[in-house]
């Protein structure tokens, strides 16, 4: 994946988009940091995981600023999040979340929240980057507290 940043980021540069550019430096950054503390080459999955981070990071500032009513910034938050995103697996639908909790609340016959730790390792397994961690804890309270 790293390779690809750059290639892109290469594109980028020479076609002048200068924000792109930018954008997709920090991505190749994250993920060389990353590669770096790892003293290893990262896998597809790592890779990922060091995107959802950043990511997450971008939405947090993004609402931050808006909240301080700095759009300028905000702006510039989301236009990183979105090119962080064209690296990032589709995330699941709302429905199709709900039906791997169904299935894990079933597996694992969780009937309290106090079994929702189980619940939440089986779902995220399955996810695997494809969903939020706080819509899939939201949805597992939910099953399991009504």
């Amino acid at each position: 994946m790293q390779a690809k940043v750059q290639q892109e980021m290469y594109a980028a540069m020479k076609e002048r988009r200068t924000d792109e550019a930018a954008a997709l430096r920090l991505v190749l950054s994250a993920l060389k940091s990353a590669a770096i503390e790892s003293r290893k080459d990262l896998t597809d999955d790592e890779s990922v995981a060091v995107l959802q981070r950043e990511a997450k990071k971008r939405r947090e500032a993004e609402t931050a600023y808006r909240d301080a009513g700095r759009t300028d910034r905000a702006d510039q938050e989301a236009y990183e999040l979105s090119v962080i995103s064209r690296y990032l697996p589709e995330t699941l639908g709302e429905d199709e979340l709900a039906k791997l909790v169904d299935e894990a609340v079933a597996a694992t016959g969780a009937t309290s929240p106090k079994e929702m730790g189980k619940v939440m390792g089986m779902v995220m397994g399955k996810v695997k980057g494809r969903a939020d961690g706080n819509d899939v804890r939201r949805l597992v309270q939910a099953r399991l507290s009504g």
